[in-house]
């Protein structure tokens, strides 16, 4: 549905989630699921989901990498084999080890970096600051003056978004451009026809070897070849 690069891309991501999984003993993104339960307990709270679409975000990091990119991105997530431990994930807890990791990010995937992290900042700040706004009161009539209160908002977010969130929320953000799926490179499109290509031609070689051998089988039986001699004593 989302195209055949996306749905790699996810596949792969999905490899990474149960590979994190396993050497952790719990999934990523448990902050979210705690949140979603104490959300639950809070009378007339709303839920919202605000980060941007996942088909959103993976296509725009797609359109964004070279061909050799996304091989050498590919690759890394298929091999991907180092032990996670606990003290490692509380070592990135630590904001000048974070900032590190995000810098050697920036330096081998930059416009990676952009679609996946300084994006989804721009995103996540304007949602909170839609939900942040001022909550109007309900009036008697039209002649009663505008009353508004605070609106209460808990953000929960991935501690690398934090930076991103802070430098952009005194600015004017606008999200439309971040939103477009800009359409599929030449390089994608060749790909995506010689995937096609590569997958029918071993589909239909495989039917007809199946088929070939199918046939000889049958044809070797001693009904089958006794039928076939009778068939040709037939007279023309």
């Amino acid at each position: 549905q989302n195209g055949v690069m996306s749905g790699l891309m996810q596949m792969l991501l999905l490899k990474v989630s149960a590979h994190i999984t396993e050497q952790l003993g719990m999934a990523p993104g448990g902050e979210f699921r705690e949140a979603f339960k104490e959300a639950s307990k809070v009378p007339f709270c709303k839920f919202h989901l605000g980060d941007r679409p996942i088909p959103v975000t993976f296509k725009r990091a797609i359109a964004a990498l070279s061909f050799w990119q996304k091989v050498k991105l590919g690759w890394g997530l298929c091999f991907l084999s180092d032990p996670i431990s606990k003290d490692d994930v509380e070592k990135c807890k630590q904001k000048d080890l974070l900032e590190q990791m995000m810098a050697e990010m920036i330096g081998e995937f930059p416009d990676l970096h952009r679609t996946i992290v300084s994006e989804r900042d721009i995103y996540l700040t304007y949602m909170l600051k839609q939900a942040a706004k001022q909550i109007e009161l309900p009036r008697a009539s039209e002649n009663e003056p505008r009353r508004y209160i605070p609106a209460v908002v808990v953000g929960v977010v991935g501690m690398g978004h934090v930076p991103g969130i802070e430098k952009n929320w005194n600015s004017d953000l606008k999200i439309q451009e971040i939103m477009s799926v800009p359409p599929p490179s030449t390089s994608s499109k060749i790909f995506k026809f010689v995937l096609k290509a590569t997958v029918f031609g071993l589909l239909g070689y495989g039917c007809y070897r199946i088929g070939h051998r199918t046939v000889q089988f049958v044809l070797s039986m001693p009904a089958a070849q006794s039928y076939l001699q009778r068939l040709a004593e037939v007279p023309q």
